[in-house]
């Protein structure tokens, strides 16, 4: 089984990688600022790092929420946050059509942090664009998730599904899978699981989450 060291470590490693791009295209946009004359391309230059500022921005305001455990795992957590964010990343992705079916005002925070997981690694898939659609509802002291994406390519590695479903090997997890492994510790610990079905242009992932005791109803 992977330590709480190790996964903490595999997780940090997974948000650096993320950030990388734009922080990294940040420093380079101001490099090339400070060395430009010609207005047009100064323009050119500002528009860029606007571009970088707000899309490490919207992985901030996300890894806050999917990865971050202020105020505990039994708090609920406004579904216009997650909605918020997840949008952020859709934008930035570009050719994606978000898709909503969600009716509750809040969710138990572990919900929240498996919906934003499941969504973050859908959007991963999307390599050419395509919609994504997404789902939670309360049934029977549960809340079920699903979030289905769709398009001319889903790029998927089944490495990430293993994680999932709690079959990958501990000796296998790496930064690319930690945080599948992450919610499918989330999802046991409270009695629930995860899923997925990939086809040829579809990728389905689901969950069912008991909710926390007290939160129920």
């Amino acid at each position: 089984m992977t330590s709480q060291t190790d996964l903490a470590a595999l997780l940090c490693s997974r948000l650096c990688h993320d950030m990388l791009s734009p922080v990294g295209a940040l420093s380079n946009g101001l490099e090339l600022l400070s060395d430009e004359d010609d207005p047009e391309m100064r323009q050119r230059c500002i528009e860029l790092l606007e571009q970088s500022a707000k899309i490490s921005t919207d992985k901030l305001k996300f890894f806050r929420l999917a990865f971050g455990a202020a105020g505990g795992f039994g708090e609920a957590v406004p579904v216009e946050e997650a909605k918020a964010v997840i949008s952020a990343l859709a934008s930035d992705a570009k050719r994606v059509e978000l898709n909503w079916a969600i009716g509750d005002d809040s969710l138990p925070k572990p919900a929240i942090k498996v919906l934003l997981n499941l969504s973050q690694i859908a959007l991963e898939a999307l390599v050419r664009g395509g919609t994504l659609d997404l789902g939670a509802e309360r049934r029977d002291g549960n809340v079920e998730i699903v979030a289905r994406a769709t398009g001319d390519r889903i790029a998927f590695d089944e490495t990430v599904g293993a994680a999932l479903q709690g079959e990958l090997p501990a000796h296998e997890i790496s930064s690319r899978t930690a945080a599948a492994h992450m919610i499918a510790l989330v999802a046991r610990e409270l009695g629930g699981g995860l899923q997925y079905k990939l086809t040829e242009g579809a990728l389905v992932l689901g969950a069912v989450i008991p909710e926390p005791e007290g939160m129920i109803g």
